[in-house]
């Protein structure tokens, strides 16, 4: 079957985001006082083909510990859907 895996990959918590503290601080100056606080992250599609839903999953999860994230740094998480058809 073939899957679309749409990955989110941002900084942990305990990393310093500069360029979310950048976007922060502008939105404040435009008015958004209710703000608290931005994280900049990235999105990342994935399309796929796989056996079965479990597999795609097995496979996605590696390839973001392997490369799509650095997990020193960065946590990710993802979604699975069937791709549409063509």
């Amino acid at each position: 079957m073939k899957y679309v895996a749409d990955i989110v990959v941002t900084l942990k918590r305990s990393i310093l985001d500069p360029q979310g503290d950048a976007v922060r601080s502008a939105l404040k100056s435009m008015g958004y006082t209710g703000v608290q606080d931005v994280r900049i992250g990235k999105r990342i599609e994935v399309r796929l083909e796989a056996a079965d839903e479990a597999e795609c999953r097995q496979t996605v999860d590696e390839m973001c510990a392997k490369l799509l994230a650095n997990t020193v740094m960065e946590t990710y998480d993802f979604s699975i859907r069937e791709a549409p058809r063509e």
